[in-house]
């Protein structure tokens, strides 16, 4: 039975985590603002943590399974 939400899980956190830090590369790689209003390292910096805590969620989802 906890197969599926940690699967579920699994995917949600791996693609979240994978689409943000493809997007704030991006970004970073055009110089444009990661966040609008914000000190550009500092919303680069906490975009890329964030995707990485992400990443490492979802594997530990799938090591669940």
């Amino acid at each position: 039975m906890e197969r599926g939400p940690a699967l579920f899980a699994g995917i949600v956190f791996t693609l979240f985590g994978g689409g943000l830090l493809v997007w704030t590369a991006v970004r970073v790689r055009q110089r444009q603002p990661v966040a609008h209003g914000v000190n550009p390292v500092a919303s680069a910096t906490l975009a890329g943590v964030v995707s990485v805590i992400a990443l490492i969620l979802g594997t530990w989802c799938f090591t669940r399974l």
